[in-house]
């Protein structure tokens, strides 16, 4: 795990972590536990000009839950799937690892290629799942049905074209 910063927020998600704090609290670690009350449930980041979610020791988010393996899951999702919480978790981690750029005239989806996600690209390829449809939830989610499905159509233009 590695990381300069937490998961980019949206106003309204900036808003709503600390509401759900107490409902994720008893999934978190102790060292989590004393980074959120030591920096807050979200922290602002001058550089991205952003809120974010905090870090633990600079590496994994403080909402992280590792376990025994390694393996990190989120304890927002864990909430939701226990029915804890009806918000799934931040829109930047569900839509990872793509990312969003909104600009004045479009809104921007690109791939975030980082080393740390190549065994997960190259499962990926073999099993070919390209990654819209690997993140095919999130994007629902984020821009609709009606969206997703003239990106597949286009998808499936291209590929055809080809």
């Amino acid at each position: 795990m590695e990381g300069d910063s937490g998961a980019p927020l949206t106003d309204e998600e900036n808003r709503l972590i600390p509401k759900l704090v107490d409902a994720v609290h008893p999934f978190l670690s102790k060292k989590s536990i004393v980074e959120i009350e030591k920096q807050g449930s979200t922290v602002f980041n001058h550089t991205d000009n952003e809120w974010e979610t905090p870090l633990v020791e600079n590496k994994e988010c403080a909402y992280a839950i590792i376990d025994e393996e390694g393996v990190a899951a989120c304890s927002f999702e864990k909430a939701y799937d226990l029915g804890l919480t009806e918000w799934r978790k931040p829109m930047s981690c569900h839509l990872y690892p793509a990312r969003i750029k909104e600009h004045k005239r479009f809104t921007a989806v690109n791939f975030d290629e980082w080393e740390i996600c190549s065994p997960a690209c190259t499962l990926g390829q073999e099993l070919q799942v390209p990654v819209y449809k690997f993140l095919k939830d999130a994007l629902i989610r984020r821009f609709g049905q009606a969206w997703y499905n003239q990106l597949e159509e286009v998808a499936q233009q291209i590929k055809d074209s080809y």
